[in-house]
């Protein structure tokens, strides 16, 4: 099923990172302040992978040089 009405994307303004540690181990904390809030999102070492492959395809589409 598409989707008819898209949402506007989110800008990101402001990027940090960080890790936490605890008992389980260790988990990178990704803050991307938007024009619409905060958005956190927790790291394991497979989701961060992840998106790194999804960054690094958009960068290529962005500069095909």
């Amino acid at each position: 099923m598409k989707r008819k009405d898209k949402a506007l994307p989110f800008v990101p303004t402001e990027i940090h990172v960080t890790t936490v540690e605890d008992d389980k181990g260790t988990l990178g904390i990704l803050s991307i302040q938007t024009t619409e809030g905060l958005l956190d999102i927790a790291l394991d070492e497979q989701a961060a992978d992840a998106i790194l492959k999804a960054v690094t395809a958009i960068k290529a589409r962005l500069d095909p040089t």
